[in-house]
Parts: C-alpha cells; structure tokens; sequence
C-alpha cells in the first residue's frame, strides 16, 4: 500500500478495478457482493447506465461554474426534492459532515432572524454520528473522535437516545433545536421508536424549536421511504441528507421548510463546489431511477425479505449472530465475536459489509439488489459463520485431547 496517504484509514489490502451492479471486481478478477456500497453510497450499484449516461453527457456539456450564476442542474434537483418531500427550498454542499454543519447553522441563524439571538444550542443524542469535521464531531459526542482536538465547540447537549423524559428535561431557552437520525448507523444501526420521533416533534412545535434529522445515511431511499422519518408519519423542519444522493457522486444537500430557508440570505453561507452540475445531475439521475413508479415499493419488499433472511441465519448461528437490526436495506447484525473477526471472515467469503459500532455488521447494499442477490449474501454470511465455529470449537478443545 502506498506510505504518501496519510495513515488516518484502516485500509485492507485490497483494490478493485472495475465494478457490475452489485458487485466489485479486483485486478485480479476475484468478485465481491458489495453489501458495503461505500458505507451506504453506491445506492444505484456499480455502472449504473442512467448514472453514466447522466455523468457522460454534463461532462460534454460543462463541468463547473460558480454559484455566482445560475446552475440548471441544481435547480431541477432541488424541484425534485422538494416535490417528493416536506421541503421548500434546497442548499446544496458537497458531504454529509457539510449538510449537517448548514443544518445547525440554518436552524441558529433562523432563532437569531425570528428574535430569539440567545437560542443556540442543539440537542444531540448519545450514539449518534453526524460527520468529522469540528462541529460535527461535538454533535456527535463522542470523545475518542474529540481527542487531540481541542476544545470542543459550544451548544451542543447530548441526552440517551429514544428517552423522551431526557429530552424534555433538557431543553432550556437557550435551546435552538434538536438534531438526530432516524436510526443510528454507526454506533450500530439502532432505530428511534416511532413514538420517540412523534414525540419530539410534539415539543419542537410547544416550545418553538426546530426538529432537525440527519438523514445522511437512511435517505434516499435506504429504508423504503425516499426519507425514513416518513415510517413515523412526522416532518421535521430541516433534514440533511448525502450518501445515497449522488450514487457515487460527492453531493450533500440540506432540505428546510421556507421559515428557515428564508433567513440564508446572501453572505450568510456558501461553498465553492456546493451544487454543481455534474453532482447534480448525478442527483437526478439517481432520484429519477429511485422515485421512478414501483421502486420505493421493490425495495421495500426485498428489503423485508432480507431482514427474515438474516433472521433465519440469526437462529442457525446463535453462536455467532444474536440479533438483527435496521429496516429495508439498512440493516445490522449483533455479534458475539469481534465485529472485526466476523467481517475478515465475511469478506474472506466475498462479501463486503462494514462495521459499526455495539460489535454490529452493518449491511447496506446498493438499493438495486435483487431478492436473488440478499440470498447470495446470505449464503455467504453463512458459510462465514461456518468458519467461525469452528474455529470457536477448535480454540475450546482440551490441548492432549
């Protein structure tokens, strides 16, 4: 591996060369079932044609021009967006770290432009992730990413997770908003009850703060819905979301109702790639292929067949697995061994996944995966746990047996 990288990734040794739907493809030509997708990224798979022809074709035309002028591109994005969700109006960055920094930064600027200048701190919750840089890594909380830091930006007051009472005895008049995910992916792919998330929305509205969610990592699709908050029937006043939106393609986007939007007003942000119209573009071709008729609904019942898949395997490997997690295909397993060894003995299978944090296999494939393509994964995961075993019973045999 090359030593000019700085060494802040854990890398494998390992390299691919070219990519086919579901799958990636190594110099050497050994396959791998990408149930990883990039952490959540690759939503259309690998190759996808829309996403290329759509990349292709911007390419021809114009690759970049500056947010001092009109950008086409983003703009039928943000009408897609907002169309398809509670938003009315769209700030395009260039990450999920980016998306959720404009987030806490709307939701304060909105407090200070409405009369209330003192309101700026934000709720998180213990476990939560939303991205590395400064602020985001105080919103997440947690002090392994603090360290070595500095000191860590003020406002931000974390609280259990799905504890409504917590909640409420921590919101003060210095209380801007609340800022979470629909289920927690990198402590360990755990959802918010649907009663939590109605419930927070009920305070936001009695004490006149924001309900923002991070939608990173459950947006576009992950979890059947085009947003996950939607399972909980609620709408939240800001939402950020990344990952999935480009297939690929580095975009973020912020989506907020207009009583927020209203209060960025030139000067206040920008970035210098945010909107672009090549991750623009690939924004649409991959919500033109998501939103298309039927195929929230795919992947919503190949999504329920996998979580009954895993929970078959869950029972045939007690050993190895305890429990499954998640929704459609945002899914985790609980593990007893190291999460570590079980994803060396996982991709030694052919499988990519990644882990998360309570030793959990997060599994989140390309959302164009097939029914055929979970069974496959799970045969895989399976005969991982095979391997697993017995070196589990190995290890436990007297030494002069």
């Amino acid at each position: 591996m090359s030593s000019k990288l700085m060494p802040n990734y854990n890398r494998f040794d390992l390299a691919f060369a070219r990519g086919e739907r579901a799958w990636l493809i190594t110099e050497e030509g050994r396959r791998y079932l990408d149930f990883g997708a990039g952490v959540a990224v690759a939503s259309l798979g690998h190759g996808h044609p829309a996403l290329k022809k759509a990349l292709q074709d911007q390419m021809e035309r114009v690759m970049h021009v500056s947010n001092l002028y009109r950008i086409p591109e983003g703009e039928a994005l943000a009408k897609t967006l907002t169309d398809n969700s509670f938003a009315d109006a769209v700030l395009f960055c260039n990450s999920g770290a980016e998306a959720n920094e404009g987030l806490v930064k709307v939701m304060r600027r909105a407090q200070y432009c409405e009369g209330h200048p003192e309101r700026t701190d934000i709720i998180c919750f213990k476990g939560a992730f939303h991205g590395r840089t400064l602020g985001m890594i105080t919103a997440t909380g947690n002090p392994h990413y603090q360290e070595g830091f500095g000191e860590p930006v003020a406002g931000f007051i974390h609280v259990p997770f799905n504890d409504l009472e917590a909640v409420k005895g921590a919101i003060t008049p210095q209380t801007a908003g609340i800022l979470l995910e629909p289920i927690q992916g990198e402590s360990g792919i755990t959802p918010a009850t649907t009663a939590f998330l109605q419930g927070l929305r009920q305070l936001c509205d009695e004490n006149g703060i924001y309900l923002g969610i991070d939608e990173v990592q459950t947006g576009i699709g992950r979890t059947g819905k085009l947003f996950a908050h939607e399972h909980a029937g609620i709408k939240p006043d800001i939402l950020s979301c990344a990952k999935g939106l480009g297939g690929g393609f580095p975009v973020g986007a912020v989506l907020a109702r207009q009583a927020l939007a209203r209060h960025l007003t030139p000067g206040t942000h920008g970035n210098t790639f945010g909107g672009n119209p090549m991750a623009c573009r690939a924004g649409s071709a991959v919500l033109e292929t998501i939103l298309a008729p039927g195929e929230l609904e795919r992947i919503t019942k190949v999504g329920t067949a996998f979580g009954a898949m895993l929970e078959k395997l869950v029972a045939s490997h007690p050993q190895v697995f305890t429990e499954v997690r998640g929704q459609g295909l945002m899914r985790g397993l609980k593990c007893i061994p190291p999460v570590a060894e079980v994803l060396k003995a996982v991709m030694d299978e052919g499988l990519l996944a990644v882990g998360a944090g309570n030793n959990v296999l997060r599994l989140v494939p390309p959302l164009i995966v097939t029914e055929e393509d979970c069974r496959e994964a799970t045969r895989r995961l399976a005969q991982a746990a095979n391997v697993l075993e017995r070196h589990m019973a190995t290890a436990t045999q007297p030494q002069n047996a």
